[in-house]
């Protein structure tokens, strides 16, 4: 008896048929024939009845059939586990995350990861955060650290890593300098230095000005925020970023946006379809970044 006449077997019993039988699983009708007339005779039973215009089964044909299913059944969860374990053993991955990324936890995780599974290839991808998430829904990309405006993408799996205001950063002497907190509408007076579009900083603060009829006038951008804020403690703009990545910065007074009510928010996202090498790295994700939230976030920002 052979796991491919137990196939055989039910593809008659499916059809009732041994023409379209055959059909199904691709071989000649003499040929199905044959081997369901071997299988018989290994068990030392008729499994169907072939007197009648259609295919029948016998009372051990149904009995037989139940066990055959199960069989094959069980075939099928052994490929799935050893295609499991191959997963780990021999996968690869595609990590993509923001540029100029700093973000500490997505690289002790991708350690962590490596250590534990050293036979999985891993492949990293610098990109704004617009592009990271295009390439997630294509499969490009198995698994983004993005930046977003308010939430990440509704229809990726994911979870948010912190979310925390965006604020202004101005040189000592600046008329904002002295304000513990200005409006969008007064910041839209001065010349505004900001990450490029396809950031999630940049899309927080097109959508919050939005929200208000604003439209400020983005002078300068830059990729990455050391390269906003000093040209911003040069006098060159106004620089809005997250608070994170204004925190301690030397020659820059940082001022609370009043008005802004869309938080900027870093997020690990990825597809639905999830390899197991994936998803042995989401749980290593998961460990190092632990319970992130705006009152204690896991680093700067950079690049998001």
């Amino acid at each position: 008896m052979e796991i491919r006449q137990l196939r055989y077997f039910i593809a008659v019993a499916q059809e009732a048929n041994f023409t379209r039988a055959a059909e199904l699983v691709h071989i000649s009708q003499p040929g199905i024939s044959a081997q369901i007339r071997q299988l018989e005779n290994d068990l030392g039973a008729t499994l169907i009845d072939r007197s009648g215009r259609t295919v029948t089964l016998t009372a051990v044909g149904e009995v037989v059939l139940a066990h055959a299913k199960a069989v094959l059944s069980s075939m099928e969860s052994l490929r799935h586990a050893v295609d499991e374990m191959n997963g780990l053993v021999r996968g690869k991955l595609v990590v993509g995350m923001v540029t100029a990324c700093t973000v500490q936890p997505l690289f002790d995780a991708l350690s962590s990861f490596h250590l534990a599974h050293p036979g999985v290839e891993i492949s990293l991808v610098e990109e704004d955060s617009g592009k990271l998430v295009e390439y997630v829904r294509e499969g490009s990309v198995d698994l983004a650290l993005i930046g977003a405006a308010h939430r990440a993408p509704e229809d990726l799996d994911g979870w948010q890593v912190i979310s925390e205001p965006i604020v202004a950063a101005v040189p000592v002497g600046h008329p904002l300098a002295e304000k513990d907190g200005a409006t969008l509408a007064e910041l839209s007076t001065y010349p505004i230095i900001c990450l490029p579009e396809g950031t999630g900083i940049r899309a927080t603060l097109d959508q919050a000005s939005a929200a208000l009829g604003l439209a400020p006038t983005i002078a300068l951008q830059a990729s990455a925020p050391a390269a906003v804020l000093n040209l911003a403690e040069r006098g060159l703009g106004v620089a809005v970023l997250s608070e994170s990545m204004t925190a301690q910065q030397e020659g820059l007074r940082t001022v609370a946006i009043t008005d802004a009510d869309v938080p900027a928010v870093l997020a690990l996202i990825s597809a639905p379809t999830k390899s197991p090498a994936l998803r042995e790295l989401l749980l290593h994700c998961r460990q190092c970044f632990g319970d992130s939230s705006p009152a204690q976030p896991v680093a700067s920002m950079s690049g998001a």
